[in-house]
């Protein structure tokens, strides 16, 4: 992919940058951020424009689902708070995007050299890809740099619409990451290549499935979408979670892998309870046991077993879903122990890359963010780009 990367272009020296940051970071009821994570994968691009002599270093961002409306309790002030205590220096803030006057501060030499802009989504015009609106937002730079992979998929002002009018546009730290391992790893992976898909829905990962079908060695499901590849089987699942329209779909994607000759594989065991909210008495039975007041909660120890024996020589692995209800610590085995395999394959040099907010969230549940190779930053923008789908924000930076 023809991609300009930031290390590659050599002249920053006095231009105005504009990055396109992803700073939809969660907050707490007072108003103070949750998370710092999506602000501090960004410092490595920021300081890096510092140092090669950047006149301004804007940034732009969204933060929830204002409406096109002005919403203070979605304002990216705390952002602007956060940074200047990460970054050690003064950030202004500007409040009204579109006015000239905002504009102008961007080309004053005398401010400070990072700025940041307020929530683009208080502007209808930018989930409409409005034209106007990102003329307006290509004012303020000499440069473009996208850095916000987790809504590249989007067709939104400041990630399509912008490319018109900023010639020079450049993938940030973190997008050349992203690109690389979503691209490279996995149209071009090292064999064996196993993905491990997990989670409550195969609705939400059909086109991820159906892709990497064709590309992969051997699959691996685990999570609720199990039982409605398992029902589809005709086996009995009790009460567990399963999509009744998606049971011909299921069926297909069996008989798919077949032909690919791909190996599928599903749990022979399950952690049984009653409920999610009051799981009572817990036990480990059969697939083809589950009594019909039960329903699965989590994979079992010869499903953990068949599992990681299948994961052992991988070469590549890709991670997108967890094995159970890992959110309550009586169900989180099944992720917990997938987990340690992956990692452990990653110690012997296989690539491994995890992907999707419920997988990142077990991750850092079980402090092992640092033991893959890549965590994807993108949830609905990583299963786009596994499924082969138009990533808008990456395709205005391929030269032609």
């Amino acid at each position: 992919m023809n991609v300009l990367t930031i290390d590659k272009y050599k002249n920053y020296s006095n231009k105005r940058v504009l990055i396109r940051c992803d700073f939809n970071v969660p907050l707490k009821r007072c108003g103070d951020i949750e998370d710092i994570t999506r602000i501090t994968k960004t410092l490595d691009t920021i300081n890096y424009l510092l140092d090669k002599g950047a006149a301004k270093v804007i940034l732009m961002s969204h933060l929830g689902k204002p409406g096109g409306k002005r919403d203070e309790s979605l304002s990216l002030k705390p952002v602007k708070n956060k940074l200047e205590e990460l970054l050690k220096q003064e950030v202004t803030f500007i409040e009204d995007i579109t006015e000239e006057k905002s504009i102008n501060i961007s080309k004053d030499k005398t401010s400070s050299k990072v700025i940041l802009l307020e929530n683009l989504r208080f502007y209808p015009g930018e989930t409409k890809d409005d034209k106007k609106f990102a003329r307006i937002l290509s004012k303020y730079a000499d440069i473009y740099i996208n850095e916000a992979f987790s809504v590249s998929h989007r067709k939104h002002a400041s990630i399509h619409a912008i490319g018109e009018f900023i010639d020079l546009k450049i993938a940030g730290f973190q997008m050349e990451k992203e690109i690389i391992y979503f691209s490279k790893y996995i149209n071009d992976p090292k064999r064996p290549f196993v993905a491990v898909i997990g989670g409550a829905k195969i609705s939400s990962k059909i086109d991820v499935i159906i892709n990497l079908i064709n590309k992969v060695d051997q699959m691996i499901i685990g999570g609720a979408m199990a039982f409605t590849f398992l029902k589809s089987q005709g086996i009995d699942i009790g009460k567990s979670l399963f999509e009744k329209r998606k049971l011909e779909l299921a069926e297909k994607i069996i008989k798919k892998a077949g032909h690919a000759e791909v190996m599928l594989l599903l749990p022979e065991d399950v952690v049984i309870a009653n409920s999610i909210d009051k799981p009572g008495k817990m036990k480990t039975v059969e697939i083809h046991k589950i009594p019909d007041n039960k329903m699965g909660m989590d994979i079992g120890k010869v499903t953990i077993r068949k599992y990681k024996s299948a994961l052992i020589g991988a070469k590549t692995i890709i991670w997108n879903g967890p094995m159970g209800v890992f959110e309550n610590d009586e169900f989180k085995t099944g992720t917990y122990e997938i987990a340690k395999a992956i990692a452990k394959e990653s110690k012997k040099g296989a690539i491994s890359i995890v992907g999707g907010g419920d997988t990142i969230s077990a991750v850092n549940k079980f402090k092992m963010t640092k033991k893959f190779n890549h965590i994807s930053t993108g949830g609905g923008a990583s299963l786009d780009f596994m499924s082969g789908k138009s990533m808008p924000g990456i395709e205005i930076l391929i030269r032609k």
